[in-house]
Formats: structure tokens, C-alpha cells, sequence
């Protein structure tokens, strides 16, 4: 009975996951947050978009795929089933973070946090399939899926830190900059989704309903907004090595530079070659790798001590504030 009134108690009562058992289900759910983004924009690079032209179903006589649908059905319905896979992935983070010894109460309100994104970029997706993908829906998606990755980061890294009371490791004026670094990526985020939902990648070979904005300057907003991510990243990765931050916090700095310039050099070749779908999948993923590196960044500039939770395990000491 107590299985069935309280599953997740019954379980962490017969099973102890070690620490590293934690962090592996942490990092799986950051793996699948970005691969369901990336899946997603196979699925409209493909013009798969109304693949399966109804929701929840794929038709309306059919749950899942037909052979009628063909290729862009199931590229669609394959993007429809990772959703389970990414909520399995979640799954195990909260199942981990509740069996785990002593019980990490923040971690499984982090894992129930995002199975709530979940399910509400699973309806929103339903809504902009139903809604034949308008181009506002889709920027939404985009957008929740972004939280979800926030969400998926920030309980990775909590998988590796105490549970007590935040400490600064930088002076107050670097951790403002950092959060001026993030409200910019943010509104790069947030433009980038103006692009696409005003340019040629519809997500089907129908008419499709776009953004009433001129692409080009829509591209080129998006653009200054990337310049001025870049100048903060730079600004903040020459402030840490002043004020001597820690080797740690100084190496997040130094990858989000160059995962920046990565995505930029992407940006730029995509613009100047008709956007080719390769291209703007590449892009896809590296908005995430942008956006991850940017919520490392900050989060390196705190420390949770172990607190009741233990100290860290030999060899990941050096990790704690990753």
C-alpha cells in the first residue's frame, strides 16, 4: 500500500544512490533539455512541423504515426517521443534527489520544477501544432525550453555544492556585471526567436503564418545584441583575473568566450549563406551552449558550503563551485 500512496518514500526506504549516482541523473536531464531543442529544430528544418497534424494524437484516428504520414510524420512523432525520454530523465532526478542520504529537500524541488516545464512546453507545443505554427507560439516554446535548460544547469551544479547559505567569491560590482551579462543574453535569446519566427524556416512546406518584421533587420538587432554579450564576457573575464578570482570561476569566463565565438562565426556564415538548415541546427545548439556557459558563469561566482550535507568526496573538492 505504501508503494502505491507514496512511491518516491517507498523507494528511497530500499535504495541510496552514492553522490555520483545524483550527478549523473542531474547531467542526463541537462543532456536531454538540449537535445529535445535540438530534435525540435530538426523537426522545422525538415518542414516536419504538422508532421502529425493534431495533438495529442498524430491524427485524428490515430495516437502515433501512420505510413500515410510519411518522412515528415515521423520526424515529428520522433520529436514527440523524446519527450518521455527527457521526462524520464527528470524522473531520475527527483527519484535520486529524494532517495538519496540525508535527503536533498533543494534538489527535488528543482527536479519537480522542471517536470513542470515539461509538461507545459508538452502543452505549448500542442497549442502551436493545433494553432498550424504560429510563429509567437513557437518563439514560446523556444523560450520555455531556454528555462527548462536553466533549471537542468542550475541543479547540476547544485548536485555539487552543500546545501548552506550562498557565499561570494568575487567582490559586489563583478557579480552586477555578471547579471547585466545575463539580462543582455536573455534579450539575444529573445531576439533570435524574432529572426526565426520572421524568416524563411517556416517548419512546413505549407503557408505559414510568420513574424510582420523585415528578417534582415531583425538579423541585424540580433547581432548588436551579440556584440554586446560578447563585450560583457570579455569585460567580465578581465575583471576576474584583476580581482584574482578562482582558477574555477576565471575557466567558466574563458569557455564562454569561446563558445561565443564559435556561435558568432556560425551566426555570420548562416546570414551570409541563405541560413542553410545544418547551419541553423548548429545555431540552435549553440544558443544553449551560450546560454549554459552564461548560468555557469554566474553560478561560479557564489560557493554553498557542505553544510549538513557532507564534504565533497576526495577529488571533487575542485569541482565544488562548477
Amino acid at each position: 500500500m505504501g508503494a502505491v500512496l507514496n512511491p518516491f518514500a517507498y523507494i528511497a526506504a530500499r535504495w541510496t544512490p552514492s553522490p555520483r549516482i545524483v550527478r549523473r541523473a542531474a547531467a542526463a536531464a541537462l543532456l536531454m533539455s538540449v537535445v529535445i531543442v535540438v530534435t525540435g529544430g530538426a523537426v522545422r528544418l525538415t518542414g516536419s512541423g504538422l508532421g502529425c497534424d493534431t495533438w495529442p494524437k498524430c491524427t485524428d484516428d490515430s495516437l502515433i504515426v501512420t505510413q500515410a504520414q510519411g518522412f515528415h510524420g515521423a520526424i515529428e512523432f520522433g520529436n514527440r517521443m523524446l519527450t518521455y525520454v527527457l521526462c524520464a530523465a527528470v524522473g531520475w532526478v527527483v527519484l535520486a534527489a529524494r532517495s538519496a542520504k540525508p535527503w536533498r529537500h533543494s534538489l527535488t524541488r528543482l527536479g519537480w520544477l522542471q517536470f513542470a516545464l515539461v509538461m507545459g512546453n508538452a502543452v505549448l507545443g500542442g497549442i502551436t501544432v493545433l494553432t498550424g505554427l504560429n510563429p509567437y507560439s513557437v518563439a514560446g516554446h523556444f523560450l520555455l525550453a531556454t528555462s527548462l535548460i536553466t533549471v537542468t544547469t542550475v541543479t547540476w551544479q547544485r548536485t555539487r555544492e552543500g546545501d548552506g547559505a550562498p557565499r561570494p567569491r568575487v567582490p559586489g560590482p563583478v557579480r552586477k556585471l555578471s547579471w547585466a551579462l545575463v539580462a543582455a543574453t536573455l534579450l539575444l535569446i529573445a531576439a533570435g526567436t524574432v529572426v526565426t519566427g520572421s524568416g524563411p524556416h517556416a517548419g512546413d512546406s505549407s503557408e505559414i503564418r510568420r513574424m510582420p518584421f523585415d528578417w534582415a533587420a531583425t538579423a541585424h538587432v540580433h547581432a548588436i545584441a551579440a556584440w554586446v554579450v560578447c563585450a560583457l564576457a570579455v569585460a567580465i573575464w578581465l575583471v576576474l583575473r584583476v580581482v584574482d578570482a578562482p582558477v574555477d570561476t576565471r575557466a567558466r569566463a574563458r569557455d564562454l568566450l569561446v563558445v561565443l565565438l564559435a556561435q558568432g562565426a556560425i551566426g555570420y556564415v548562416q546570414f551570409f549563406t541563405d541560413v542553410p538548415e545544418a547551419l541553423v541546427a548548429a545555431h540552435m545548439l549553440g544558443s544553449c551552449l551560450v546560454w549554459i556557459s552564461v548560468v555557469r558563469v554566474v553560478l561560479s561566482l557564489r560557493e554553498r558550503p557542505s553544510g549538513s550535507v557532507g564534504a565533497p568526496a576526495e577529488g571533487e573538492a575542485e569541482l565544488a563551485s562548477v
